[in-house]
């Protein structure tokens, strides 16, 4: 019975290492690139309050 919770540890471990993985190596630069052109975007200088 011992084997099967090795077996179920190692999934699980192996399963979280892949989603870092995955978080990192995509998600992390999508994220920063958003946010680089989000802070380049030129701002408004007059706002449309009454546009709604």
């Amino acid at each position: 019975m011992s084997v099967f919770g090795i077996v179920i540890f190692l999934l699980i471990a192996g399963m979280a290492f892949w989603m870092l993985l995955f978080l990192m190596g995509f998600i992390l630069p999508f994220w920063i690139t958003l946010g680089v052109f989000d802070i380049m975007k030129p701002k408004r200088i007059y706002e449309d309050s009454d546009a709604a």
